[in-house]
């Protein structure tokens, strides 16, 4: 029974149990005799139908599906229904006037009669109380559930997290996943590591930037949801706030696996009365107070065939070295789990710190599988498909030739791609953009396939050259600059910011910004509301930006270094100016007043965004300058 039908039968039971309350009386009225018979008759369908109109008040106000008792209430509802039905049928049948009853009325005599035995009456009551205990039990443990419900919600608000960090967050929800047929024998490879018994707790998946790791990531997790083995999912993000580091790392983590181990609950209960502050301690704390501990005491429930799986996408985006050690230091543990078998799938690039990382994990700790090593003709395939899918798309969007592209242009294109799925997404949305021509951007960008150039740069620079060509000659150093200004800041600044905030924080008008940023949609995400956050595609554009090696050889380039320089004299000028900080801005009237105190309404109604990240990140831009 889903929960719709189940509040249908509560209404219905209710509306008979008025009924045959409103008939008894009429009865206790007009019959002299039985009168305790009626009178306990009503008081019990009276306190039925007071039980079912809590049930009914509780079903309204929390929907329908969400009281976990409703499914199984069908059977004994059906029951108490067809008994009403037929006690209201016997009570009405003698109240429907017979010619002797109106003869008796017409002398003053009385002329009802009650129906039912003291046997009879007997009967109905003791079904009615197990009806009525059945039900009461039901409201009790589905009060008691919401209950549980609002101390965790209570619980978990001292937890903070790192917004947008989970795979399907809603800043993050139009990112790729796979198509079909792409990616077949790795994510099969993913699945059957986490299903298998034997599996090792951790899955690296490796490769370099633009290869599709967070693709993949991002369609296995959406896999394992549909599963229901998806425990938590921290997507690092370098340049996107909390995302970008550490430090609310095992907080989210704990967050989302509570929400599918509730049983984790009491245990993050006591360490957070234990320690109100336990989110800001060392990693190693939070790893063992919020996770390690709470899921050890979890009673066993799980099949031993059953993981969850944690799913960590671009670990090497986690600006503190240290923390990365720290952290795989730390899954390591997961093998050790018995309560819950843990799985975690890791993504990142071959950096350093983190190769070394995983040589210092037990043997047996972890499995991995690196993107350079797989086969060339597969990942053809598969950035084949996405050509040809996405390419078909701009075909009948833009009225194009049945032909095109030709099949010489997409092998070509392939060729170009290989192995960075980075490269063919970024083109694809070059030769969509808006006003432009995709016959002619396809031709642009097939013009370099010369070996002078390297991957990043057949990937941007037929982009942001066709937006320098497009100026007058006299006007392209100027345009330059402006493009250093702006899309060096949004590069390299540490949360991204609206338009809105950019105008006021880099003092340029907001037109001006919204008319740069609108021939640059391909590599940056700039979103139709001036309050939503411009953000990166892929990191990778700011890694083609700010590499050093581009100095004197890319008009395109940014010093990293002067930016950051910059970026730290807009902060300071923004706190300062007329619309910067003064004594009490929230106007709480209480010095002293700790951070922790204020609500996030209180703060946000009071300092603009660009203002907040001027206060949090003016010395992180001093310290890179």
């Amino acid at each position: 029974m889903d929960g719709l039908s189940g509040a249908a039968s509560v209404i219905a039971v209710v509306d008979i149990s008025a009924k045959v309350v409103s008939l008894c009386y009429k009865y206790s009225v007009e019959v002299k005799r039985a009168k305790d018979d009626i009178e306990r008759l009503r008081r019990k369908v009276n306190d039925t139908k007071n039980v079912l109109e809590k049930l009914q008040q509780l079903l309204d106000k929390q929907g329908k599906s969400h009281l976990p008792t409703i499914n199984t209430l069908l059977d004994p509802l059906q029951r108490c229904s067809q008994e009403l039905k037929e006690l209201e049928a016997t009570l009405q049948a003698k109240l429907e006037p017979s010619g002797r009853r109106k003869a008796m009325q017409r002398v003053g005599l009385r002329a009802l009669k009650w129906p039912l035995t003291s046997k009879e009456v007997e009967k109905t009551v003791y079904n009615l109380e197990k009806y009525g205990h059945t039900f009461s039990l039901a409201l009790q443990i589905d009060q008691t559930v919401l209950a549980v419900d609002i101390s965790r919600q209570l619980d978990l608000t001292k937890l903070p997290i790192a917004t947008g960090a989970s795979f399907n967050s809603h800043a993050d929800e139009h990112n790729a996943r796979c198509l079909p047929n792409t990616r077949t024998d790795l994510l099969k490879n993913i699945a059957d590591w986490a299903n298998s018994k034997d599996g090792k707790p951790i899955f690296w998946l490796c490769g370099m930037a633009g290869t599709g790791k967070s693709t993949i990531a991002r369609t296995a997790a959406q896999s394992f949801t549909k599963n229901s083995q998806l425990g938590a999912s921290f997507f690092f993000k370098k340049g996107e706030g909390e995302r970008g580091n550490a430090s609310r790392f095992f907080s989210t983590i704990a967050t989302d696996l509570v929400a599918r181990e509730p049983g984790m609950l009491p245990g993050i209960r006591e360490a957070l009365d234990e320690d109100s502050a336990l989110s800001q301690k060392a990693l190693k704390d939070q790893f063992e107070k919020l996770i390690l501990r709470p899921l050890s005491g979890i009673q066993q429930t799980h099949s031993t065939t059953t993981a969850r799986v944690i799913v960590i996408d671009a670990l090497d985006e986690c600006e503190r070295e240290k923390d990365v050690r720290v952290i795989l230091d730390l899954l390591t543990q997961a093998k050790d789990m018995r309560s819950v078998s843990l799985r975690v799938l890791v993504t990142s690039r071959p950096e350093l710190h983190i190769r070394l990382g995983f040589q210092e994990m037990p043997n047996g700790t972890y499995q991995d599988l690196f993107l350079h090593e797989v086969a060339k003709n597969t990942i053809e395939h598969d950035i084949r498909l996405f050509y040809e899918h996405e390419l078909s798309m701009i075909r009948r969007a833009r009225m194009l030739s049945p032909d095109w592209p030709t099949a010489d242009q997409i092998r070509a294109l392939v060729e170009l791609a290989v192995p960075l799925f980075i490269f063919a997404a970024t083109v694809c949305r070059y030769i969509s953009t808006k006003g432009g021509h995709p016959e002619g951007y396809l031709s642009k960008v097939l013009a370099y396939q010369k070996s002078t150039f390297s991957q990043l740069d057949r990937t941007y620079l037929p982009i942001l050259e066709q937006l320098l060509v497009e100026q007058e000659e006299d006007e392209k150093e100027a345009w330059l600059q402006a493009f250093r200004k702006l899309v060096g800041s949004i590069v390299v600044l540490e949360s991204p910011l609206s338009t809105v905030s950019l105008a006021r924080l880099l003092q340029v008008p907001q037109k001006e910004i919204e008319c740069r940023l609108d021939a640059l949609h391909s590599v940056l995400s700039v979103p139709n509301s001036q309050d939503t956050p411009v953000r990166l595609l892929h990191l990778s554009f700011r890694d083609f930006l700010i590499d050093r090696q581009r100095q004197g050889k890319s008009q395109f380039w940014i010093d990293a270094s002067d930016t950051q320089n910059s970026l730290t004299s807009f902060c300071l000028e923004l706190m300062s100016g007329p619309d910067g900080l003064h004594q009490d801005i929230c106007n709480l009237s209480r010095p002293g007043t700790m951070r922790s105190e204020i609500d996030e309404g209180t703060i946000t109604s009071h300092l603009s965004p660009e203002l907040q990240y001027a206060c949090r990140y003016w010395v992180s831009h001093l310290e890179q300058s």
